[in-house]
């Protein structure tokens, strides 16, 4: 009997364990379902969706009730079959004698699994009629925003005159970049204007736009305070690897990494303990990138120009020892994705606020910032600087002016303020001026080398040969009285330019060149390439400089090295900040045309005894310190408005008393102790003093000749007609005009101009018609930039 029974057993076992199975399965199919087909349903948009359009393209209403019906009928007949199955086990005596095999608590009575399916049935019906509620919602939802979408005008704002011309715009060109349908523009009028309203800002907001509540936002946590940092380690890491240049800038400043810290110990001490916010920095190297063409990196080990890549590295060190947070980018992917810009061409704004205090970059990278951060490069320029080694004049900066008036070249035109360009040197006070570092040396270290000196050796200043072409005249008068060492590079053979008496080393290491520096007496510059580091570099090592004076002087308007240079500068030497800053007997600068005086110059130089000499701007905590004040106090965000023009004046304004007063020599202007106020004003207005040029001379020469420095910051200050008054000027008529020699006074007919474009204030620039009116400032001893009371 039992044999008969066990097939019997055997299929009922199967028929329990297949419907536990089925259950489950039914359980399983009701998820996957509701997450496939439902889920679906209610999402607002997934990756290349519009973000003004709902979807209703995964299941109509109809179909997905249908479906639910189904599942519902599919569980009823499930509970029938269950019944029946349920009968049968309880007519058998399957359990009888075979509990040691299969325990009864393996299996779930019949009853427990008909509760189970009963509420499962229950579930899916009740999802059924939440599903067609919402279905009906959504649907109705979208009719309204089909209608509003089919239904946009476009708003007659006057505060918003733009916005029915960027309209048109769009309509005619929205597919031009694919960055407006990221933005969700899809070709429809009201995704033009929630585009100009909610990513630009040109169309007033649509109403029915779904907009939060502004509530009041918790003040921003305070910000991290900026240290000193004590290793150079983690700035190495930031730089990168993979070009020669970045190697070079690397080399540089582990070799300099000692004087830099104990040049910010040094400046910590100074300033005691002042509180300094920490920045968030970019630095874009953007002549680095390849798509600027990168033609430094292959050159740095073919004596290629390395001044800006000196440069660079000092910037990077200086401002990583202030204790500001980096992120460092020679790449354009890199750049695109530090600021955040959306995919296409360049056209949208960032897809987030900028997340930078400044973005340190050149032109190269400026030009790259431009093309690809649309509408917020207007937004964010002002943080923005711009390391720029020749310098950049107003006049060719204002974009409107230098078109006018023939100032417009391949690199100007920016409309920035002219501060935020920052030069080598400080050639153009109408800049600043950032500089670089040259090594500097112990008094043990002096003393060894003005003990080593040979004085009948020369180095030529040129590692290029083409440098060397034509220069067969000097060298022969130079090699009568000294032995010429030359450091030019090449491959195989030596450069047919240099001569055979000239003792060519090649390429140097900079250690190596610096060694050799320390023996020789005199370092000669042939005219090129123009105000470099290396000077500074061999005055530093004990050298005199020797180099030419240009005559005329060399500018954009007469050589083909400045020709599209965004600056009419007269540049009269190869160096005119050792010929200017530091002189005799460190620097002598004469005519090589002139035989008789190049030989006699070597002569006097050969007799001559000079120490190491190296300008404190130039050192480490010079550097340090200018930075520092500049990050500390510049702020190109927040620009200071101009005083009213008289045309603008109600009769009822009357322009307060100046705060100018005649100084006690009664020769220029200082801002009056007595004027009860001081604005808010870097540098401090206590060091302007307000100068009349003559005819024919620019406003740096005229303080220069006083001992001073011009500062363009204060022209707001003095561009009134009552500074005229002052100083004895009198004006038949005053005109506000735009010109950057202004304000000035053309003395033979007694007509005053005052300057009606910030932009356009400007220390460079004469004219025999025009004397000009000054603003100069004191400063610090070594440290031209800063005044004194500016640290």
């Amino acid at each position: 009997r039992r044999e008969e029974q066990a097939p019997h057993r055997t299929l009922l076992q199967l028929c329990f364990l297949s419907r536990r199975i089925f259950v489950l399965g039914i359980g399983f199919f009701t998820l996957c379902f509701l997450m496939t087909s439902l889920g679906g349903q209610f999402s607002a948009k997934r990756l290349g969706d519009s973000p003004f359009t709902i979807r209703t393209e995964v299941m109509g209403a109809l179909e997905s009730r249908g479906v639910l019906r189904r599942m519902s009928d599919m569980l009823e007949m499930l509970m029938k079959r269950m019944d029946i199955l349920a009968r049968l086990e309880n007519s058998t005596d399957f359990h009888k004698g075979d509990e040691a095999r299969f325990p009864l608590d393996r299996f779930q009575p019949a009853a427990g699994l008909m509760e189970r399916i009963q509420a499962i049935a229950q579930n899916v019906s009740d999802i059924a009629v939440k599903v067609d509620q919402i279905l009906r919602n959504s649907l109705l939802n979208g009719k309204v925003m089909e209608g509003r979408r089919d239904q946009c005008e476009v708003p007659r704002d006057p505060k918003y005159p733009d916005c029915a011309g960027k309209v048109e715009w769009m309509r005619a060109r929205w597919t031009s970049d694919p960055c407006y349908a990221f933005f969700g523009v899809d070709g429809t009028e009201c995704s033009f204007l929630i585009y100009l309203s909610e990513v630009e800002w040109f169309c007033p907001p649509l109403p029915w736009r779904n907009r939060t509540v502004a509530v009041p936002s918790p003040p921003p946590p305070p910000r991290a305070q900026a240290a000193f940092r004590r290793d150079l380690a983690r700035l190495l890491e930031l730089i990168g690897t993979g070009k020669e240049s970045l190697s070079f800038m690397k080399k540089r400043i582990r070799h300099l990494g000692q004087q830099w810290l104990r040049a910010a110990r040094r400046l910590e001490q100074k300033l005691a303990g002042r509180q300094r916010d920490q920045k968030h920095i970019l630095i874009h190297i953007g002549f680095l990138t390849e798509e600027s063409g990168d033609v430094f990196s292959p050159r740095v080990l073919k004596g290629g120009p390395l001044g800006e890549m000196v440069q660079w590295a000092d910037i990077l060190a200086a401002l990583f020892m202030l204790g500001h947070s980096l992120r460092v980018t020679v790449s354009l992917k890199e750049l695109q994705s530090h600021l955040g810009v959306p995919p296409g061409r360049g056209n949208c704004p960032l897809t987030s606020p900028l997340p930078f205090d400044l973005v340190y970059t050149d032109y190269h990278g400026l030009q790259q910032m431009k093309q690809h951060m649309g509408l917020s490069f207007k937004k964010y320029r002002c943080r923005v600087r711009v390391i720029d080694t020749f310098g950049t004049e107003p006049a060719y900066n204002h974009e409107e002016y230098a078109t006018l008036r023939g100032f417009r070249t391949n690199w100007g035109y920016w409309n920035l303020q002219p501060t935020q360009f920052m030069t080598m040197f400080p050639h153009t006070p109408d800049n600043s001026f950032m500089g670089f570092v040259s090594e500097e040396l112990n008094q043990t270290e002096k003393q060894l080398i003005k003990a080593n000196k040979v004085s009948s050796m020369a180095v030529v200043y040129g590692k290029e040969a083409s440098i060397w072409k034509g220069k067969e005249k000097f060298l022969a008068i130079l090699n009568k009285y000294m032995e010429i060492h030359g450091t030019v590079y090449y491959e195989t053979q030596r450069p047919p330019e240099v001569p055979a008496f000239v003792k060519n080393h090649g390429l140097l290491p900079q250690h190596e060149f610096q060694q050799l520096l320390r023996k020789a007496k005199l370092f000669i510059g042939f005219g090129f390439p123009y105000e470099g580091p290396a000077p500074l570099e061999a005055i530093a090592n004990g050298c005199v400089f020797l180099q030419a004076r240009f005559n005329p002087p060399h500018s954009s308007l007469n050589h083909e090295f400045f020709r599209g240079k965004p600056t009419s500068r007269e540049v009269s030497s190869q160096h005119p900040y050792a010929e200017d800053f530091i002189g005799k007997p460190h620097v002598w600068t004469v005519d090589y045309n002139n035989s008789e005086e190049f030989e006699a110059a070597i002569k006097t130089i050969m007799r001559t005894q000079v120490d190491p000499y190296l300008p404190y701007e130039y050192t480490c905590e010079g550097m340090l310190e200018r930075i520092h004040a500049y990050i500390q106090h510049q702020d190109f965000c927040t620009t200071p408005s101009l005083p009213l023009s008289p045309k603008t004046k109600s009769p009822a304004m009357q322009s307060p008393p100046s705060p100018l007063a005649l100084s006690p020599n009664s020769t220029h202007l200082v801002w009056s102790p007595s004027a009860g106020w001081a604005p808010q004003a870097w540098p401090p207005v206590a060091s302007l003093q307000v100068w009349l040029s003559e005819p024919q001379h620019t406003c740096t020469e005229t303080c220069r000749r006083h001992g001073l420095v011009c500062e363009p910051t204060f022209f707001r200050f003095l561009n009134k007609e009552e500074v005229f008054l002052q100083l004895s000027v009198a004006c038949d008529s005053t005109e506000y005009e735009m010109n950057h020699l202004y304000p000035a006074v053309a003395e033979a007919v007694r007509e005053c101009y005052l300057q009606k474009e910030p932009l356009l204030f400007s220390c460079a620039g004469s004219n025999p018609k025009y004397r000009r009116l000054c603003p100069c400032r004191d400063f610090r001893q070594g440290q031209v930039a800063l005044c004194r009371d500016c640290l």
